[in-house]
This record gives C-alpha cells, sequence and structure tokens, in this order.
C-alpha cells in the first residue's frame, strides 16, 4: 500500500514530550522558517514547560493524544524508561497517514514499531548541542517509512544543526561519539582554562578563550575541507610554541583516553540498549 506523502506545505509537527530537547527542536525549526509556530502543538501539565513553548507562539494540550489527533508527524521526545508506555498508551490514536518520529535514546526502531503498531517511523540520535542549533543528529529510517519522509525529517533536524543518514546499527557507536562527545569536549574547555589560569590568566578569561578556542577549531575543521593532522601541523611552526606543547599531549596519551572513551560509551549504549 502507497504511503500518504506528508504535505510539505501544511503539515502539522507535535511533541510527545515538552522537555529542553522538544524546545530546541521546535525553536530551531520555528527560528529557520521550515515551520510557522502556528503548526506545532506539544502537551504538558507544568506552568513552565507550558510557557517555555507558549513564549515563541506554540500551541500547548493538556493531554499527549490530542497532540496526536491534530498532528501529520509526530515526534517522541520522552525519558527510555517511559517511551514504551507512552507509545502503548497512544497506539489507538495512530493513523497510516501520520509520520511517527522517535529521539528517544537506546530505542530501538523495531521495538517502537511493534509497541506502535505502526511501522512508518524514523529514528533520530541528536545531541545537547541542539540547544544551540549545532546538533549533529543521525537519521535511520523505518521499515515503511519512505525517502520523502526522510527528507521531511532531515529539513526538520537540518534546523538545528547538521544531519547525517546512517544504518540504525551504527547508533550505538553514533551515541559513544556525538551523544557523549561534548561532555569530552567540556573537559578539554574546562582543562584549558585550568591550564590558562596555572600559567597566570585570570579564570574569567582563560575560560573565555578556551572556550572560544575550542568552537573556532572546531569551525575550521568543519569548514576547511582539510583533514585535522593538516590543519595541526599549520599551527605548529618549527621550533614554535605549539609544537613544544604537543609533546606533553603525547606523554599523557592524549588521544588514547579520547578513542576510549567513546569505545566504552558505544559498549555502555550496547548494554543499556539491549535491556
Amino acid at each position: 500500500m502507497a504511503m500518504t506523502p506528508i504535505p510539505s506545505d501544511t503539515f502539522k509537527l507535535g511533541f510527545i514530550g515538552a522537555g529542553k530537547m522538544a524546545e530546541s527542536i521546535a525553536r530551531g525549526v520555528v527560528n529557520s522558517g521550515v515551520l510557522p509556530p502556528s503548526r506545532i502543538r506539544t502537551a504538558h501539565l507544568g506552568a513552565n514547560r507550558r510557557k517555555a513553548f507558549e513564549s515563541f507562539g506554540v500551541t500547548v494540550f493538556d493531554q499527549n493524544q490530542q497532540v496526536v489527533e491534530d498532528c501529520d508527524v509526530v515526534i517522541f521526545s520522552v525519558k527510555p524508561q517511559t517511551v514504551k508506555d507512552v507509545v502503548l498508551q497512544l497506539r489507538p490514536k495512530f493513523s497510516d497517514k501520520q509520520l511517527l518520529v522517535s529521539v528517544v535514546a537506546g530505542t530501538k526502531l523495531k521495538d517502537l514499531q511493534d509497541w506502535a503498531g505502526h511501522s512508518r517511523f524514523i529514528r533520530v540520535m541528536p545531541n545537547t548541542p541542539a540547544a544551540v542549533g549545532e546538533a549533529a543528529s543521525v537519521i535511520s529510517l523505518g521499515t515503511s517509512a519512505t525517502e520523502k519522509d526522510g527528507e521531511l525529517i532531515s529539513s526538520l533536524f537540518g534546523a538545528i544543526g547538521k544531519v547525517w543518514r546512517a544504518n540504525e546499527k551504527l547508533f550505538d557507536a553514533i551515541t559513544g561519539l556525538s551523544g557523549s562527545g561534548p561532555a569530552y569536549i567540556f573537559l578539554a574547555v574546562e582543562a584549558l582554562a585550568d591550564g590558562g589560569v596555572a600559567a597566570g590568566l585570570p579564570r574569567d578569561l582563560a575560560l573565555g578563550l578556551a572556550s572560544q578556542t575550542v568552537l573556532g577549531a572546531a569551525s575550521m575543521a568543519v569548514k576547511s575541507g582539510k583533514h585535522p593532522v593538516q590543519l595541526k601541523d599549520d599551527v605548529a611552526s618549527p621550533g614554535g610554541t605549539t609544537i613544544a606543547g604537543i609533546p606533553e599531549l603525547e606523554k599523557g596519551g592524549f588521544r588514547g583516553p579520547l578513542m576510549n572513551a567513546v569505545v566504552a560509551a558505544a559498549k555502555r549504549g550496547r548494554e543499556l540498549s539491549q535491556n
């Protein structure tokens, strides 16, 4: 049976779960002009979360089933331990015309489809920099999701950062890298700032310089088209300051622990998704 295309110009977008990730996605979609806030819905009874969404024009219902009844695309953004109960509760309300999306960590498409009785599903793995419009999001299509469905969701998540398409079997490794990776970079920012303080800088200046330096370096890695080794070599001039510092990083095994952290986080993600 052919899937009914989601109307790209008039569809309504709903969020089940009104937390920070849902808010980040909704704000990005509105700010980028992908959808006006009048076509976005969520549900929550708490005053603070209602106010957060209403502040930029999103309609907030009292019940999740109202969101499902009113929307063409429904994004599940709830905690992993509650997603099964939430999906089962809403199952009678889903229609074949709807596209369901999950940003829930560690929850497989097969399980989501079984609980929903609905295979037009897409799983997305965003990360916390979604809050500042710099997410790294990876998308995997469920059994009945169409290429047009994938393009639609890519446009939504493209509003909060960059989007890749990958087989779901890679999602544990993706969790270990882009899901957990921001925390490793925050540690690096803190360490750089501490180094600045140790070298005599005021704390505020050191932290500002460290944060902006990491941001700038990452932007160069994204935009320059050069391999990171080449970018490093460009900074490390002969007999200069940078090349004096690099052996200290090598002595401390800088790269090995970062690699091992990604692998360990991926392994833990695999364990959690099997529970």
